[in-house]
């Protein structure tokens, strides 16, 4: 899995230049580890970050909400918000 971040900490906290649809999958990582994740429509997500042993259940995201989380997987299972965008 590319993390064009490693490294770079400037780099991650600059402005996204491109975005990319998150498909949630109970195993499929994200291709690319992103600087942070757009929610469009509101709800929950059960995600993982970089380095992590766990899901975290993040809940009540409202519509529009910017994670500047580091995920790796984004999970179907407990996901109910949609419209979700990988930013890099």
């Amino acid at each position: 899995m590319a993390d064009p971040y490693s490294g770079v900490v400037d780099s991650v906290a600059a402005p996204a230049r491109r975005a990319a649809a998150v498909v949630p999958h109970d195993s499929n990582p994200i291709a690319d580890v992103p600087k942070a994740l757009y929610v469009g429509t509101g709800g929950s997500i059960t995600m993982r970050g970089v380095g992590g042993s766990a899901d975290q259940l993040w809940k009540n995201l409202p519509d529009g909400t910017i994670l500047p989380f580091r995920a790796q997987y984004v999970r179907a299972t407990g996901t109910t918000a949609a419209d979700i965008l990988a930013l890099y």
